[in-house]
């Protein structure tokens, strides 16, 4: 199994500083994208606290796999969604943790969206509105959920175009790393196929271009590196009101 990857980020167009960030760790097959959030840079804090300790700790249990995990294992999950969510766990522990000790960073957040290749299945794991997709046949596919507050409404009543385009509460998220001690994590299972892309965005991304302009431009630019200069570029050309982080990984069976 092998991983070709590319990603870059944006300040964008309306921002004087970037809160995103993103993590391409190829040696332990892990990608990730954290959005942040809180005044005073305080989310650019909280998302590189986020990417840097899930990263240490795939380094740390790669290395040492009988190692003390700092969360009990979820029965119900297999190995790989274990680790991938107890390194987010630790990301949010961390994360509250630095808020609660320097009140400058009292408040701050970030989403996260992350995706770690194993042998046979890629496991998605995320917390907030930042989005996993994949791309399969010319067709992209989103495979998270957002846990925002238009999502919950979505889910409950259907609401009609006009009515989601005017939601007064659009950036409202009713899950981020940092908000409390300890947070719920959503691990989704895909079994990959040769060829397919995996998307990572924050909604920097998926909140200015449309799902359909994302697939038409994986369809049109194979090169992983053009496609993500390609999106980003749309999404400043169409207003760039947010910070802009797109990361896109190729799944190859050998």
């Amino acid at each position: 199994m092998r991983i070709e990857v590319a990603g870059s980020t944006h300040v964008g167009m309306k921002r004087n500083h970037n809160e995103d960030n993103y993590l391409v760790l190829t040696e332990e097959n892990l990608v990730c994208v954290a959005d942040g959030m809180g005044g005073h840079s305080s989310g650019e804090i909280a998302s590189r606290i986020a990417v840097d300790e899930l990263g240490e700790f795939f380094r740390m249990t790669s290395k040492d796999q009988d190692a003390t995990w700092p969360f009990k294992m979820d029965k119900q999950r297999n190995y790989d969604e274990n680790r991938l969510s107890t390194g987010i766990k630790l990301a949010n522990a961390r994360i509250f943790e630095r808020a609660t000790v320097d009140t400058k960073y009292k408040g701050m957040g970030t989403t996260i969206v992350s995706v770690h290749f194993a042998e046979s299945a890629a496991y998605v794991g995320h917390v907030g509105d930042s989005r996993v997709y994949f791309f399969r046949g010319g067709i992209l596919q989103q495979v998270t959920e957002d846990h925002s507050l238009l999502n919950d409404y979505l889910k409950a009543k259907k609401l009609t175009p006009e009515e989601i385009e005017n939601f007064p509460h659009k950036n409202v998220i009713v899950r981020a790393l940092g908000m409390k001690e300890q947070v719920q994590v959503d691990v989704t299972r895909v079994d990959p196929l040769e060829n397919d892309v995996f998307l990572l965005c924050s909604d920097g991304l998926s909140g200015m271009i449309s799902d359909a302009q994302m697939q038409d431009i994986l369809s049109r630019t194979p090169e992983l590196e053009k496609a993500c200069g390609q999106l980003i570029d749309l999404a400043n050309a169409a207003g760039g009101n947010d910070n802009v982080t797109c990361v896109l990984a190729r799944w190859h069976a050998a």
